[in-house]
């Protein structure tokens, strides 16, 4: 008897063994089971996060290279620009010197006239060249002013 005993002893030795172990299993399967799922959900989401950051990478490759675009079209234009602001300031330049040279012989005639004006005929000719029709408007005040300034007077 007392090898029954000891196989039925063993027999409930290994059941309760068993049954430990296949809760065990069964346990780490469902956890196993649960943790898939939630890796999966998760793979899922990060895939999601990643479409949207490959569509936004596409939008914004797209904005970059139109805002290349203009920033080379602006360089260009502020380049063409300084081109014509040069051109326009050596041309000011030329324009102002020759002006400056015409005033300047201006103011010589001028004071070659005032000491070549001998008596009141020569002056009263210049009144009459400035009430000229044929004289502008301009040269006209100019030789109003020089004989309001010379000796000569309007008074002819």
């Amino acid at each position: 008897n007392g090898m029954l005993e000891k196989g039925k002893s063993e027999k409930h030795e290994e059941q309760v063994q068993f049954a430990a172990y296949k809760q065990f299993c069964d346990d780490t399967s469902v956890e196993k089971t649960r943790a898939i799922q939630e890796a999966n959900e998760e793979i899922e989401s990060l895939e999601a996060v990643i479409a949207k950051a490959e569509a936004d990478i596409s939008k914004l490759s797209k904005e970059i290279a139109q805002l290349d675009e203009d920033i080379s079209v602006y360089e260009g234009d502020l380049k063409a620009a300084t081109k014509v602001r040069k051109m326009e300031h050596q041309d000011y330049l030329e324009t102002h010197k020759d002006y400056s040279e015409s005033v300047e012989s201006v103011d010589s005639a001028i004071a070659l006239i005032k000491r070549k004006m001998y008596n009141k005929k020569q002056g009263g000719a210049l009144v009459q060249l400035a009430k000229s029709p044929l004289v502008s408007l301009s040269d006209k005040k100019v030789l109003e002013a020089f004989l309001a300034t010379s000796d000569v007077g309007l008074d002819v």
